[in-house]
């Protein structure tokens, strides 16, 4: 008798074995890179604090500092002794008296509240202030934010906006980050076409090159684009080749299966070695993951992704994105899930997983893009993200899935 078919691996199981094999870039080759030019780049050591932020007590508000003990009542007029614009250190406020102050300046010594300029009458040289004021009211206190020492950003942090502004804050000119990982990308198929090109019968157009290339440098890689190879073995065996020198992974689309005209498999097997996996998951079954070997004997990872569009997006974004990010040294290699409601029903569950693309609403649920094939690129572009639907459980309208964002996952 002849042995059934191998049983499809889990998802997880494949993610651990393909991550067990990546090693992150070498330390030899991290970069020391402006603070301005880091957004997307993945930590390589921590930014520590030198400094308080703030350096010292600041008013939040414009308006009038004083002595709270001051104002024992609304309607209290006091002199004004000083103004005090941001940039500018103030005299030790004198008792009995107010000084004039402006957002982000340092509150004098011996004042102890902030009334904004809402709250407070000018009049002539003095001020009425028509509120009593708590002590502390409006006054951020040195190092409420950071105090000196402080790690802000630890590393295997990826470097977001907001980040880099925080590394600004503590005054952190540069950054030790990975070198972005180098990235080969070719699409198989004799029936691809480039946008601009007339489509001759039984031809398509290639988005998988454009959706691929854009998540590759979205993630901070370098990325060369070999364009399209031809459905031929010595043509995918030399396009190979060509792939290993210099890069650190090679990204494929298409050509995994195991047809006649599929010829990935066999050309990794040529060029170094390759474990092909039927995943259980749905869109993305078929997925190549190996290694093509150089003339200097190491050796270059290869991921070789289906070719239907949307099945390559999800395995794209469930396979190689984690590899990218462990090679980068990343800490957070998969999106945060959360709990939302399923406004639809999906009553004859797949017995693979299912990644079923939603978009929210405006009342807080999930919609569901009706054509949920793996060739309906639509869907990844109308949706936000994804249910992950464990294999053979069904949906009822009203339910708790776990939703996995787009904007998170392909950020």
């Amino acid at each position: 008798m002849k042995p059934g078919p191998a049983p499809l691996l889990t998802l997880d199981d494949a993610l651990a074995r393909l991550l067990g094999a990546v090693t992150p870039l070498p330390p030899a080759t991290h970069e020391t890179v402006s603070t301005f030019d880091a957004l997307g780049r993945v930590l390589q050591q921590d930014v520590r604090s030198a400094l308080d932020v703030p350096p010292q007590d600041n008013t939040s508000m414009d308006g009038y500092a004083m002595r709270a003990a001051d104002v024992p009542a609304a309607g209290t007029l006091l002199p004004v002794s000083q103004r005090i614009p941001a940039g500018v250190v103030g005299e030790p406020l004198q008792p009995g008296t107010a000084a004039r102050i402006f957002t982000g300046a340092q509150v004098p010594p011996g004042a102890d509240a902030v009334v904004m300029q809402e709250q407070c009458e000018a009049v002539e040289q003095s001020v009425r202030i028509n509120t009593v004021p708590a002590s502390g009211q409006w006054i951020r206190r040195r190092g409420e934010d950071v105090q000196a020492g402080a790690t802000v950003l630890p590393t295997g942090a990826r470097l977001t906006p907001q980040a880099l502004g925080l590394a600004a804050t503590v005054g952190a000119a540069t950054l030790v980050v990975a070198r972005r990982p180098r990235v080969a990308l070719f699409s198989t198929g004799d029936e691809l076409a480039m946008p601009g090109e007339p489509l001759k019968p039984g031809a398509i157009y290639n988005s998988n090159r454009f959706t691929l290339r854009a998540a590759i440098q979205a993630l901070g890689c370098d990325c060369t684009d070999l364009g399209i190879v031809p459905d031929r073995l010595d043509a995918t065996r030399d396009a190979l080749r060509r792939a290993a020198q210099g890069h650190d992974l090679i990204v494929t689309s298409g050509g995994v299966s195991v047809g006649e005209e599929d010829h990935l498999r066999p050309a990794v097997q040529a060029e170094g070695r390759i474990e092909l996996w039927q995943i259980a998951i749905k869109p993305g079954k078929p997925l190549a993951f190996g290694a093509v070997n150089r003339p200097d004997g190491s050796a270059a990872h290869i991921i070789g992704l289906p070719g239907n569009p949307v099945s390559s997006f999800i395995t794209f974004l469930l396979m190689v994105r984690p590899v990218l990010l462990r090679l980068q040294g990343a800490t957070a290699l998969t999106p945060t899930r959360v709990k939302l409601r399923a406004d639809f029903d999906w009553p004859k569950p797949d017995k693979r997983r299912e990644f079923l693309r939603v978009r929210r609403n405006a009342a807080g649920g999930l919609d569901l893009f009706p054509n949920q094939s793996s060739g309906v690129l639509t869907s990844a572009v109308w949706g936000d993200g994804v249910v992950d639907t464990p294999s053979g459980q069904p949906i009822a309208r009203g339910d708790l899935v776990d939703f996995l964002s787009f904007a998170e996952w392909s950020a």
